[in-house]
């Protein structure tokens, strides 16, 4: 694949036959639901147990919710969307200084998803970012803007204080001490994905991202806030995530789908484009301590009737190995790991 990345500047009057999906694999925009967002959970009520108790419907019925009354500052969210946004405007020579294709490197520009495994190419530019701990990562960021490093740093920091006060009440509301999943995961790592899809001239045609889910434990999600994209797979139907004011959106991952033993379900999502406006959005990720043991507790595994654990223990190196080996579409990769799967 040509290494430039889509944003060039230079307007694209049709699109590459490397982009184009098969007619069986295309988004049918037309079949979209509109008009029914995911629960919205305002996390500055005082009643914690109601609280608790929407996020556990949430997770139930959805996997994704948004919340609102969340603690992050405006001011962090609007520096952040300010300072990616001058990032993606430099001249694509200054740009392509950080490119690479390479998944194990901790700080990249990249095009599509995985160049060097995927038969179909996907419409987005993504810059990725290692985040914790920041004195490791911090200064290998990008110097260009200016204010680059300061910004992000700040707006990591409150966003993981915000992805650990969701594993609390997420482990609450699965019957389980308020700091279990912290404990599961150790010290957690952290990586940001801040998106960038150009305008594109047939998005019936292709994805932003395909249809996926997320190998991490929880997502955070910044949205453009004039720009929707975002759909999440609901009974057999895609829905519209629209933006909501001073939100953000709240993915489970893979990790705490294993944990919960399949209560909680990693969904499926994906991103979409459109012909006119382009669309940013800026994905923050926990995961796992690559040694960290996952498996489902003996309280959840025999619950409900059940007859155990549905999936085997694996340490996150293996399971985000595994994820990066195959395309990001394939089933889901959690299928590789149900007890007494032969590989």
């Amino acid at each position: 694949m040509d290494t430039k990345v889509l944003s060039s500047g230079v307007p694209f009057s049709h699109l590459p036959q490397s982009y184009v999906r098969p007619e069986s694999d295309r988004p049918r925009l037309a079949d979209v639901v509109h008009g029914l967002d995911i629960p919205v959970i305002d996390l500055s009520l005082a009643d914690r147990s109601q609280t608790v108790a929407q996020i556990g419907d949430a997770c139930t019925n959805f996997g994704f919710f948004q919340v609102i009354g969340h603690g992050v500052g405006s001011g962090a969210t609007e520096e952040m969307l300010r300072v990616a946004t001058e990032f993606f405007q430099l001249p694509v020579e200054e740009k392509m200084k950080l490119y690479s294709d390479d998944p194990a490197k901790t700080m990249r520009l990249s095009t599509s998803f995985n160049v060097r495994k995927e038969k179909v190419h996907n419409w987005r530019d993504y810059l990725r970012l290692h985040c914790h701990p920041l004195p490791k990562y911090a200064p290998e960021w990008p110097s260009n803007p200016s204010s680059f490093r300061e910004t992000v740093s700040n707006y990591c920091q409150e966003v993981r204080q915000l992805g650990f006060r969701l594993e609390e009440l997420i482990s609450e509301s699965l019957g389980l001490e308020k700091d279990h999943i912290r404990n599961v995961l150790g010290d957690q790592g952290q990586h940001m994905a801040v998106n960038f899809y150009p305008p594109c001239p047939q998005p019936e045609l292709t994805y932003g991202l395909p249809s996926h889910t997320d190998p991490n434990a929880l997502t955070i999600l910044l949205q453009d806030q004039l720009v929707a994209g975002l759909q999440v797979l609901k009974d057999g139907k895609w829905i519209a995530v629209n933006p909501h004011p001073d939100a953000f959106v709240i993915n489970i991952g893979d990790q705490i789908q294993a944990l919960s033993n399949g209560r909680y379900m990693s969904v499926w999502h994906r991103a979409i484009t459109n012909t006119k406006t382009a669309r940013l959005s800026v994905a923050s990720f926990l995961c796992p301590e690559d040694d960290a043991l996952i498996s489902s507790p003996q309280e959840l595994a025999g619950r409900d009737g059940s007859s155990g654990a549905i999936y085997r223990g694996f340490t996150y190196t293996e399971y985000y190995e595994k994820f990066w080996s195959r395309n990001l579409d394939q089933e889901h990769c959690l299928e590789l790991f149900k007890m007494n799967t032969i590989e």
